[in-house]
């Protein structure tokens, strides 16, 4: 099969979908344009913060982007190219999307909090909790393999960490003069095609921080973790419109660029796949094991068809700063597509291959990614090095930018565990001033003030996730990470098809994919459970927890949701 006739009917499949299913997933939540945002409602210049669509659109796609939509279905390919492009078009239209667009819609209607504050109100003071630390610890972990990541490709490829941070240096100063002096399509015209410059030159005067610093291999891990550390540290608490916005925006128009590379390259190279469609149920994988489709498939692929992840970004940082649920659709659903058409692209990319070929590259998927569309894009007079070392300095802007958001919600869901419970803040609104002084002037509601400082959460969760990277034990729990975020969107759609069921609308439009998601997810742990015994505690320890956890919350949403339908249990002040 011609690798270009695939992408032009992913891309027509794509489109039918976002407007009629996306159009249909819309009404059914009643998007209202005429009611105000959170971003209007809680404005405090910091975290609420209302948002141009475009730039919102761009920081939310390349938060939740990084390198999951690449690294997925290339390493999921081992199975063959038709099970991974069949889990991205039916996930990613029909579970994923959904359950981004659903994150947002109910963040934006319950003053841009994050999913914990939704299951709260539907599961209780309880559940709520245990959602937050399992979220918390997810996010830690992301945190962590994000930064060593990033510092593995900025050792590996000084030009990606010089570029990386002449970037950050920048984006402050694009965001200040698309606020001030400029509007943003002018300042987008100036500053973008400065940043693919800075890219472009990168690649020419490298600065090695190792040979100027005269550093051994420890010495400029430490210095590039301490580098991310402060950054990240600056980037979780600095208002959004400083750094996280115009950064982000910035970013998105890297992966344009890459996309505009692959679109091109596919088009004019006309690659034939030659890899095999499918190669059976049970394969040698990429790490070298014996993996079984099920669950693997549905794990190895979450950016792209449905990741828990998301969840987070869009009831994170997305829902305080969008200006019109209008945008709901554009940025929750339409995000998820754009993944989904980076995850074929990434198929692509290697399907070309030979199976010999693949069993090899395929190792990296990065590099992998990277040499493909370098090939393609050879096609057109652009070098292959250069498309090359263009894809893989994109791939990195794009795990950066996962890492700073991953930050910041770990800080916002860090507050939250330590806030009042919402029925609590409500009693609180109603009692005197004079009462509300004097609860506040305990020491245990001052030491929680303390905590819960934007800059003390910060430096609590940045210390944490550094010290786990420096620990060396972070990539030993990496096999656990991919099932926990799947378990993540499993209770986001669970906590979504609650409200469809309270708010009497069709619920099985979440309730399957629920369903399924939850098996795959639980399969996935049970299975790093079974073959950790015995070889690595550490990873039986928190899948056991992860086990414990996903089963206390779906007995409890089970007990709720049947105490509801008998009229038991009422669910007040639910958007």
């Amino acid at each position: 099969m011609n690798g270009t006739l695939l992408l032009c009917i992913c891309l027509a499949y794509f489109v039918v979908g976002y407007f009629t299913y996306g159009g249909y997933i819309r009404r059914l939540f009643n998007i209202n344009p005429d009611r105000q945002t959170p971003a209007h409602t809680n404005f405090d210049g910091v975290d609420y913060e209302p948002c141009n669509t475009v730039v919102l659109f761009g920081h939310h796609f390349s938060s939740i982007a990084g390198a999951g939509p690449i690294v997925g279905p290339i390493v999921a390919s081992y199975f063959g190219w038709l099970p991974a492009l069949l889990w991205i078009l039916i996930g990613c239209v029909f579970i994923g999307a959904v359950h981004d667009f659903a994150a947002l819609f109910l963040s934006v209607r319950n003053q841009g909090k994050s999913i914990g504050f939704i299951i709260e109100k539907i599961l209780g003071f309880k559940g709520r909790q245990l959602f937050l630390m399992f979220s918390l610890c997810a996010l830690i972990l992301v945190v962590t393999i994000f930064a060593l990541m990033v510092v593995g490709t900025f050792i590996a490829t000084p030009a990606v960490a010089t570029s990386s941070v002449i970037f950050i240096l920048i984006a402050p100063i694009f965001g200040f003069i698309s606020r001030t002096f400029l509007s943003l399509r002018t300042a987008s015209v100036i500053f973008v095609p400065i940043i693919l410059a800075v890219i472009y030159f990168s690649t020419i005067y490298v600065v090695d921080v190792k040979e100027l610093l005269s550093l051994d291999d420890t010495g400029i891990k430490y210095f590039w973790l301490a580098v991310i550390g402060i950054y990240i540290l600056l980037a979780s608490v600095f208002p959004v419109h400083w750094l996280l916005q115009p950064r982000d925006y910035l970013s998105s128009y890297i992966l344009y660029a890459m996309l505009v590379i692959g679109f091109v390259g596919v088009f004019v190279y006309q690659p034939e796949i030659q890899l095999t469609a499918f190669k059976g149920f049970t394969v040698t994988g990429a790490s070298g094991t014996e993996d079984f489709m099920f669950p693997s498939l549905f794990i190895l692929i979450a950016c792209g068809a449905c990741s828990g992840f998301h969840s987070l970004v869009a009831s994170g940082t997305t829902a305080k700063q969008i200006t019109s649920e209008k945008s709901i659709q554009v940025i929750g659903y339409g995000s998820m597509i754009m993944e989904g058409i980076i995850g074929v692209l990434g198929i692509i990319a290697v399907a070309y291959l030979s199976d010999a070929d693949f069993a090899t590259i395929g190792k990296n998927p990065v590099h992998a990614f990277a040499s493909g569309l370098g090939v393609f894009a050879e096609s057109f007079g652009l070098p292959k090095e250069v498309g090359s070392v263009f894809i893989s300095l994109a791939i990195s802007a794009f795990m950066l930018t996962s890492l700073d958001t991953a930050t910041r919600l770990a800080r916002f869901l860090w507050q939250e565990l330590f806030s009042s419970t919402y029925l609590k803040t409500k009693e609180l609104n109603d009692k005197s001033h004079h009462e509300v002084q004097l609860a506040n002037a305990s020491v245990l509601s001052q030491l929680k003030k303390l905590i819960t400082n934007n800059w003390v959460a910060s430096l609590i969760i940045v210390t944490i996730s550094i010290g786990f990277a420096l620990s060396g034990q972070a990539t030993s729990i990496w096999p656990i990470f991919g099932s926990a975020n799947q378990l993540l969107s499993a209770i986001t759609l669970l906590t979504v098809t609650i409200y469809l069921i309270i708010k009497k609308k069709n619920f099985w439009i979440t309730l399957l994919p629920t369903m399924l998601m939850i098996v795959m997810s639980v399969w996935g742990i049970v299975n790093v459970f079974t073959g950790s015994l015995g070889k690595n505690n550490s990873l039986v320890i928190s899948s056991a927890i992860l086990l414990a956890l996903s089963l206390v919350l779906i007995v409890l949403a089970i007990i709720v949701t049947t105490r509801y339908a008998k009229g038991l249990v009422q669910v007040d002040d639910l958007d």
